[in-house]
């Protein structure tokens, strides 16, 4: 389902915009409806990756071996 919205935009914007959308055969709302929907998606695919990565570091990493001892990392 979709609503409209209105969206206020400087003159020699509009008119900018008017070309790119006739050069790619789309109309003004059907371009920024595509992009709006690009930031979306990459917004959610940044929550994803920040989410995976967040959940990585509280589990952490083995990487073999044995802790050091006190006086290992102490010795001169």
């Amino acid at each position: 389902m979709k609503q409209n919205i209105t969206l206020a935009l400087e003159k020699d914007l509009l008119s900018e915009l008017r070309v790119l959308a006739a050069r790619k055969s789309m109309s003004i709302s059907g371009m920024l409806s595509s992009q709006l929907r690009e930031i979306v998606e990459q917004e959610k695919q940044y929550e994803q990756c920040k989410n995976r990565a967040l959940a990585s570091l509280r589990q952490g990493y083995h990487f073999g071996g044995r802790p050091a001892s006190r006086e290992d990392l102490h010795a001169r």
